[in-house]
């Protein structure tokens, strides 16, 4: 089986400090894949390379056996990598399906000028993308929410709409920054059959830092900890709940035999 991403042995680092450390992590088709540590471990400097923030000073990665590194952020995004933040970064001023709008803006194949004088072309692609969120809408279980504003939703369907807006751009992989930060047990419950729902309709692979270790532990079919930027353990989550040194370094007093 062929990997959607790999990491071949990356690192980097900032006025001589090591983030990470010679990362090497492959991600297969359909999968959802945990990345776990304590803050400053490194996590989200690896979504940074990933998605083009920062260029590793060594190593490469590939997405779909396709060499990405140091390529900016939006070519990334075109490929098909799509990430949400650990801090809700929606347009306040705007509605729930303007939200999502906003995203499509990526496939748009009209240019400024036709959009300025409202040409043929760029209105059927404006018809044809409002189309297509709105489906993406009722698919997620938003669309009776699509005309209110995206701040008077409650703060579980906030993170649900920053994750939908994210799918907007088509992705094949989705990074999802701390998805559960905020969320309340039952919320979080709802969160892990979102994810496992879009994963199945949209034929997604994900990738997701967590701290929510009954989220992790719940969701993911392989967890790789890091430790200071280096890789400690990379298995499945009972194996990562019975690895020794994972336990006493990051999961503390998680049930073992759960």
């Amino acid at each position: 089986m062929n990997e959607v991403l790999t990491t071949d042995h990356i690192s980097m680092e900032f006025g001589g400090l090591r983030a990470v450390s010679d990362l090497h992590l492959q991600v297969y088709p359909q999968e959802i894949i945990g990345l776990i540590g304590p803050n400053g471990a490194g996590k989200t400097t690896v979504f940074n390379m990933i998605t083009g923030v920062y260029k590793p000073v060594e190593g490469q990665i590939y997405f779909d056996s396709n060499n990405i590194t140091g390529l900016s952020p939006d070519k990334i995004t075109k490929l098909g990598i799509a990430r949400t933040f650990q801090n809700i970064r929606l347009f306040n001023s705007m509605t729930v399906l303007e939200n999502v709008m906003i995203s499509k803006h990526l496939r748009r194949k009209s240019n400024l000028l036709e959009a300025v004088l409202s040409m043929p072309k760029y209105n059927r692609e404006r018809t044809m993308h409002y189309k297509e969120c709105m489906e993406l809408l009722e698919k997620v279980e938003l669309a009776d929410v699509a005309d209110e504003m995206a701040t008077s939703l409650p703060y579980g369907k906030q993170r649900r709409l920053e994750i939908v807006r994210a799918l907007a751009t088509e992705p094949k992989l989705l990074l999802l920054d701390e998805p559960a930060a905020g969320m309340n047990p039952n919320e979080s419950n709802e969160l892990m059959e979102f994810i496992s729902k879009i994963r199945n309709e949209f034929d997604l692979t994900v990738l997701m830092i967590e701290h929510h270790m009954e989220v992790v532990m719940g969701i993911c079919q392989r967890i790789y900890v890091l430790d200071y930027g280096v890789n400690l353990a990379v298995g499945s989550p009972s194996e990562i709940q019975n690895n020794e040194k994972v336990i006493e370094a990051y999961l503390g007093a998680v049930d073992t035999d759960a």
